[in-house]
């Protein structure tokens, strides 16, 4: 019996890229190049199952090409909004995803960001790097303090969870959340967290704000310049969500004009291509995307991806079916 034909949009790990071998008939890219949109409408036409990857683009004028082969995407990733999900259901196809496994390294990325922003590692790193550090004095590089200041979380899911109990049970941080239905009582007893009515409120009490949404029209630019006027002028902004949750411009205005002290940020709008208004700003730092980026986390993406594809060709429940 023919092996399925898989498409595996960029490198994975070394060991699933393996196993991958010995169960299909599958297509590595083993330039690591970024697939453009003509080769995956010839991918989905070619192929009994594609495996985007979050850094992929899948609007609906790739996904409804005429004389498609695959039946399933199994996307290297949590986040989905890189796929336009309405033209996934029109055109029959299967979307699954890789929750649960990337819940601490990528909360791990946050708190490594809101440390860096409070304390100005990103820029103490560039003075030493220069050689401009010309010693220890009493005043240079002060900072704002991290222990025992308030956490507000824009989201309450798994990752956001995971931050605050790090937040607070290893850095006495108070925490505040807006989530738009109930959270499990028993997480907010252990992390003795407040619910608060709106994005706003969450704002203008917190010390850092670290959000924790999905990406998607229905929250693009959620962070605008209005509600960033309501934060702190010494609050702190922290993005491992998605990089359309924020508006840039917004954003890089409000860090030029200290309407806040600082920000971290993993996602970009558009990415690669990162404004240019955030290299110049010292008070910004700045990461590649490296939230799930630990060997074990992108192992266990990748044979979650696997296990859905098991199921799918043998007929079985998918495990973690979007669509």
């Amino acid at each position: 019996m023919n092996k399925p034909k898989v498409l595996i949009s960029r490198r994975w790990p070394a060991s699933v890229e393996a196993k991958l071998q010995q169960l299909y008939d599958v297509t590595l890219n083993h330039d690591d190049q970024p697939l453009s949109a003509d080769q995956f409408r010839l991918a989905l036409q070619n192929y009994d199952a594609v495996c985007p990857s979050v850094c992929d683009s899948l609007p609906a004028d790739v996904l409804n090409v005429a004389n498609k082969r695959c039946q399933i995407l199994g996307n290297f990733g949590v986040g989905f909004n890189h796929i336009d999900i309405k033209a996934a259901q029109a055109n029959k196809l299967i979307v699954t995803n890789t929750p649960g496994v990337l819940t601490e390294s990528t909360a791990d990325i946050a708190m490594t960001l809101l440390l860096m922003s409070a304390r100005r590692g990103a820029e103490g790193d560039r003075l030493v790097r220069a050689g401009q550090w010309q010693g220890w004095c009493p005043t240079h590089m002060m900072s704002s303090d991290v222990t025992g200041t308030t956490l507000g979380l824009i989201g309450f899911g798994r990752i956001a969870q995971a931050m605050a109990r790090k937040a607070h049970h290893g850095f006495g941080m108070k925490i505040l959340y807006f989530k738009p239905t109930p959270a499990d009582p028993a997480v907010v007893a252990d992390l003795q967290a407040e619910a608060c009515s709106s994005i706003e409120d969450v704002l203008s009490r917190s010390d850092f704000v670290s959000l924790h949404c999905p990406g998607g029209q229905a929250t693009r630019h959620l962070i605008n310049a209005e509600r960033l006027s309501l934060m702190k002028t010494s609050a702190h902004l922290i993005n491992t969500a998605r990089g359309d949750v924020v508006d840039s411009q917004a954003l890089i205005h409000a860090l030029r004009n200290q309407q806040i002290t600082g920000a971290g940020l993993d996602v970009y709008e558009g990415e690669p291509n990162i404004d240019p208004g955030f290299l110049d700003l010292e008070n910004v730092s700045l990461l590649p995307h490296l939230g799930s980026a630990t060997i074990k986390t992108r192992t266990a993406m990748g044979d979650k991806v696997l296990a859905n594809l098991e199921a799918f060709f043998s007929g079985k429940p998918l495990p973690d079916r979007v669509v």
